[in-house]
């Protein structure tokens, strides 16, 4: 069988009968975490006119107004990506909410669809994207792509179908129509463009436009994956390992898996934060640097280390989330890192003190499984170490609820007054129960 053909069969299947407890729990928690993060995103001066390219119609926007369903989840997915504070998947390197939530949440309004289909759409987007980035691991970032917007954009497709209600040829030629539109460089590193945020918007728009096109009898190709031309081929280094990964969909859940972020800036930077807050914790101050040496995973280097003068003064406070040393210096000097840090240009303090730092390539690291962390610190009493072998938040070191919920309220009250904040977390807590999604957009609108 192919593999959009096993991709379909799962969506239908996760859309008829649903998926366990704890991946169904997860899912209203990671939703929910996605939403304050693209209704804070809205709030920030860069990003608050980006719904002027929106074409009009009755789908929400998460920073007020609506447009056409297609272009709703192309906003609001750029929104809940630009402040690089989204959940990520760490073994595939996926961002599945920033695709996951702004699709599930346009194509419900788009048919009127009950929050137990929105969670599954979601559920299905997720599930299928992961499995398109554990079977090329590093692959699609070494050819220039995000993993995120590639398989964002199949798993997508898969779910607006069942939304849609589509049936598994249709379903199939979905997946193909999505996999023959599917992008999203990483060419933004040369500059630190704000377009990286538009990614995993693009494969949300993607999948609704493919499942539209497959209703309306369009076909599209069943060997889009796996084919000479497709896209494994094309955007990840073959299709070995496509079998494989897309044998176990339905039987085993990796949306639990899922790390939350709790630094608004690119997830390989945050261990390297939490060594500095070790750091931080023995007494080591800013003042007291003479120089800085981070280890570095080799894959993670290209996004947060080269150029390395542009990760120490980087062009603009959005290209300041892939600087490592300018993050690093941030905590020192500030004793946080949110996402008031990047609303500015880039701080002349804070620069200089990047400036005293360098970075090594780190032996063992055991990426992309882990995103580890080591740094020494050279001051006048001497060398001062800290490290970090897994991110928190990660499944092996997970953060609380109520981390998440603080996040949530924190992100959503940049908007909303605190009791509406409160009421729309009550309903996302709850959304599997709600008959339709008349409440939660009233309170988004």
């Amino acid at each position: 069988m192919s593999g959009a053909g096993v991709i379909a069969d799962f969506a239908l299947r996760t859309m008829r009968d649903g998926a366990p407890q704890e991946v169904l729990s997860a899912a209203r928690l990671h939703f929910l975490d996605a939403i304050g993060v693209g209704i804070a995103a809205s709030t920030v001066a860069d990003n608050a006119t980006w719904s002027q390219a929106a074409t009009p119609g009755n789908a929400i926007l998460l920073g007020g107004g609506m447009a056409e369903a297609g272009a709703a989840a192309m906003i609001n997915g750029a929104l809940i990506h630009a402040l690089e504070y989204d959940d990520t998947h760490i073994g595939s390197v996926v961002h599945g909410s920033a695709v996951a939530a702004p699709l599930a949440l346009a194509v419900s309004q788009l048919c009127a669809a009950t929050g137990r289909d929105l969670i599954r759409a979601y559920i299905i987007t997720w599930e299928v994207a992961i499995r398109i980035g554990l079977a090329g691991p590093g692959a699609f970032q070494d050819k220039g792509f995000q993993v995120t917007s590639v398989g964002g954009a199949i798993g997508a497709a898969a779910a607006a179908a069942q939304i849609l209600g589509l049936d598994r040829q249709q379903t199939i030629s979905a997946i193909g129509i999505a996999g023959g539109q599917a992008s999203g460089t990483l060419a933004f590193l040369a500059d630190g463009a704000m377009s990286k945020a538009l990614n995993p918007g693009w494969a949300a728009r993607t999948g609704i436009e493919a499942a539209r096109l497959a209703l309306a009898g369009m076909s599209g190709p069943e060997t889009v994956l796996e084919s000479r031309f497709g896209v494994m081929s094309n955007f990840g280094h073959g299709a070995s390992h496509l079998d494989s990964h897309l044998a176990n969909l339905g039987d085993d859940w990796f949306l639990t898996e899922a790390a939350f972020k709790l630094y608004p800036c690119c997830h390989y930077i945050h261990p390297f934060l939490e060594a500095v807050e070790q750091l931080m914790a023995k007494g080591v101050t800013a003042k007291d640097i003479l120089d800085l040496t981070a280890f570095v995973p080799p894959p993670a280097a290209p996004l947060v280390c080269e150029p390395w003068a542009r990760r120490q003064r980087p062009a603009s406070g959005y290209d300041a989330k892939w600087g490592l040393a300018y993050c690093m210096a941030l905590m020192f000097l500030h004793g946080r890192v949110d996402v008031s840090s990047f609303e500015t240009a880039p701080q002349r303090e804070v620069m200089s003190l990047a400036d005293k730092m360098t970075w090594q390539p780190m032996q063992d690291h055991g990426f992309p499984e882990r995103f580890a962390a080591h740094i020494d610190v050279r001051t006048a009493r001497g060398t001062v170490s800290a490290g970090v072998l897994q991110v928190r938040g990660a499944p092996d070191r997970p953060v609380d609820m109520s981390d998440v919920v603080t996040k949530f309220t924190r992100n959503a009250t940049r908007r909303l007054d605190p009791d509406a904040a409160s009421r729309l977390m009550e309903i996302i807590l709850d959304i599997d129960a709600m008959a339709d999604t008349a409440d939660l957009d009233r309170l988004l609108v």
